[in-house]
């Protein structure tokens, strides 16, 4: 199986990164990542500071997939994640949620053992290892990878876990497939400028798919099917992430405009992904069986 080390990484997305590997369509890669911070936060003494938010979230890649070409969408199941044995968490002034609070940076060293996260010495929490990002090349120009968007990038869904699938789209010649950003835990929210930081192991399985359209990201995991959007304000990533799932159900089980939007108030789960990046992510989801009554499969 190709792998790609840690080293080779990107700070943006952008059509002009030579791909570090080329593999053909339904290939299997492991992508080794540093954690969100490139590794560089050791000890409790370490501060966000001495990183700084342009150099966050470097990405491992990208990878490019022979076959790709724009329009068509990319394929991306997650094979397996493994983690390292420590994570990292910080706090600092005006970032998250609680950033007006904060007075001062706050940097926390987070064993992991025995599948849980030792929070403290009252609380542990089992581990569900995740990736906050995974994206591919956008049209032109570049996206920081600290900034999530319709090419994907940082989610922090914490639904994007092993056993999952997520279509994206490929808007560039070979899609430059990257990701990174692993955690060992993580809240939907994500309130605070982090989850459990930590290094690992991505394997995926990456397949290009020719001639359909969906309303992408789309998230396949567990019993449900998501639907994820971005933007500056929440309201909006929700209203997006909302419309794309209405889209869905209307294009690809034909429901009419009523009744998809009907079904959607009944089953319909409108849930934050993060509210930390410079855009905000929300997702919709359904559950599958709704797909299986109408016979619907995914590519």
């Amino acid at each position: 199986m190709e792998h790609i080390p840690k080293e080779k990484s990107v700070l943006a997305m952008s059509p002009k990164n030579d791909p570090v590997l080329r593999v053909e369509s339904g290939s299997s890669v492991v992508f080794e990542t540093c954690d969100c911070f490139g590794n560089k936060i050791q000890s409790e003494d370490h501060l966000f500071s001495s990183v700084g938010w342009d150099s966050v979230n470097p990405a491992t890649g990208p990878l490019y997939i022979e076959g790709a070409e724009p329009n068509d969408i990319l394929k991306v199941e997650i094979l397996d994640i493994s983690i390292a044995d420590k994570g990292v968490m910080t706090t600092a002034p005006n970032f998250g949620v609680l950033g007006d609070l904060f007075k001062e940076e706050v940097t926390k060293i987070i064993p992991i053992k025995n599948g849980q996260v030792i929070f403290n010495d009252k609380i542990q929490i089992p581990i569900k290892p995740m990736i906050g990002v995974m994206g591919v090349a956008p049209t032109e120009g570049e996206i920081l990878a600290g900034t999530p968007g319709e090419h994907g990038g940082n989610m922090d869904c914490k639904r994007l876990v092993k056993g999952s699938i997520i279509y994206l789209p490929v808007n560039v010649s070979g899609a430059l497939l990257s990701m990174g950003d692993l955690h060992a835990a993580q809240a939907d929210g994500e309130i605070v400028m982090c989850a459990v930081e930590i290094p690992g192991k991505v394997t995926v399985k990456a397949t290009v798919v020719k001639n359909k359209s969906l309303p992408l990201p789309i998230l396949m995991e567990g019993g449900h099917i998501m639907t994820i959007a971005s933007a500056e304000l929440l309201d909006d990533a929700a209203t997006n992430a909302t419309k794309n799932m209405h889209t869905f159900l209307m294009n690809e089980l034909n429901m009419d405009l009523h009744e998809s939007g009907m079904l959607l108030s009944l089953v319909g789960e409108l849930r934050i992904c993060q509210v930390v990046n410079p855009l905000k992510t929300a997702r919709m989801e359904i559950p599958k069986w709704v797909l299986e009554h109408y016979n619907y499969t995914m590519i």
